[in-house]
């Protein structure tokens, strides 16, 4: 039998059908007040979870809620209400010889899944891109956050209920793999399932799922020094991309670096001692005696093309562009990729034939966002080609429809 929390929300999408855009703004910045005005009850939800896990676990950051990181949250969600409606709008529009006349209009899925593991944060980035998208949302987070989710989640829902709006536009399962199991079966109800989160996750459900899948999240990120390229911007840029958060998809885990300037390598990565490096021999020789000893390590055959998650990265040499380009189509995820380089000739070429969803010129891929693109949010990083690449804002979680208006023309 299908799991009831499952069939309410296919009954709710009905209900969201007739809300207006105004409707759907005001609550969103309702509810972005209430996770202000309720961050002490949050955050005692969160200190739970934090409680059971090591602390040392790189996971531990984005299981982390702060105050601060509460106030982002409600600035997101005040961002994605104040972006225009992606619903009813003509896509296209044309009349045939024969005087029908059709339009091509956007409308929501339905009924949205996803399942994520330890970031809480995701609970109410998800919801707000939903309900603005008129879409109903199935969330199926981690043992992990399930306290913090459940708090975020009855949030919500009191807001909804205050406003009269069925509750069931939004509904967590239990943080269970049977629940799991039930989401990616769920053909007929759910229209639309993401997963966010390890590889492993990923792939998981990527290979179970019989309702429709878009691949996210994982990030294996690459950013190459060029021989051109600024010493300084690249202190910056691999700097930033590597320490800014080691634990999301978007952090850097591999620097390839031209062998004319491995001189310059010492510098370039001087500036974080506390990640432990996986160099090369070239490279290797190059840092020692001027890195951490107890940070710097050789490579081996797993250094390269392993998503790190945590404060270590690996190092590549490479004698041209080429070597460079080579080494990201097979070590790469099609995530987000970075050049840095003052020859426009190389920069131009690297945004060409990189395959991967954000291609970075002198810029770090810590950028690879839905807030930082301007969509407010995100619902997932896809690394596919079919349908939504890159960040998913509203507009990538509508679908459409064909409208025909005629006047009692028959087909011959």
């Amino acid at each position: 039998m299908m799991n009831e929390t499952i069939i309410n929300a296919k009954k709710a999408v009905r209900s969201l059908i007739g809300l207006s855009d105004a409707k759907r703004t005001e609550l969103l910045l309702k509810l972005a007040d209430a996770i202000s005005s309720s961050a002490d009850g949050l955050l005692a939800a969160n200190a739970l979870d934090l409680a059971s896990m090591d602390p040392a676990n790189p996971l531990y950051d984005r299981l982390k809620l702060t105050g601060d990181r509460l106030d982002g949250i409600a600035a997101d969600m005040r961002k994605v209400a104040a972006l225009p409606s992606p619903l009813g709008r003509v896509l296209a529009e044309r009349t045939l010889p024969n005087g029908l006349k059709l339009r091509k209009v956007s409308v929501p899925f339905g009924v949205i899944g996803v399942v994520y593991e330890a970031r809480p944060n995701v609970t109410f980035d998800v919801f707000s891109l939903c309900f603005r998208s008129g879409n109903v949302t199935l969330l199926k987070g981690g043992r992990d956050a399930d306290n913090s989710n459940r708090a975020a989640v009855a949030l919500i829902k009191r807001v909804l209920a205050a406003e009269g709006i069925d509750t069931d536009a939004v509904n967590l399962l239990p943080a269970t793999h049977e629940a799991v199991g039930e989401l990616l079966g769920a053909t007929g109800y759910v229209d639309l399932v993401i997963p966010r989160g390890s590889r492993r996750l990923i792939d998981f459900v990527r290979d179970n799922a019989k309702v429709p899948c878009i691949e996210t999240g994982a990030g294996v990120v690459n950013t190459y020094f060029d021989a051109c390229g600024d010493l300084q911007k690249g202190i910056r840029i691999v700097t930033n991309g590597k320490t800014r958060r080691v634990s999301v998809c978007n952090a850097l885990d591999c620097l390839i670096v031209h062998s004319s300037r491995l001189a310059d390598l010492p510098e370039l990565v001087g500036g974080m001692p506390q990640v432990t490096l996986y160099a090369d021999d070239r490279a290797f020789a190059a840092l020692e005696g001027r890195f951490p000893s107890g940070k710097l390590l050789h490579a081996d055959s797993d250094s390269f093309g392993t998503e790190f998650m945590d404060y270590k990265m690996a190092v590549r040499t490479v004698d041209s562009l080429d070597e460079a380009i080579a080494h990201i189509d097979r070590y790469g995820s099609g995530h987000s990729e970075a050049i840095v380089t003052e020859d426009k000739a190389s920069a131009a070429r690297f945004q060409a034939e990189i395959d991967a969803a954000c291609v970075y010129v002198n810029a770090p891929t810590s950028f690879t966002d839905g807030a930082q693109f301007g969509l407010g949010a995100e619902i997932g990083i896809s690394t596919q080609k079919l349908g939504a690449r890159g960040p998913m804002g509203l507009e990538e979680i509508t679908s459409y429809k064909w409208l025909i208006e005629g006047e009692g023309q028959t087909r011959p």
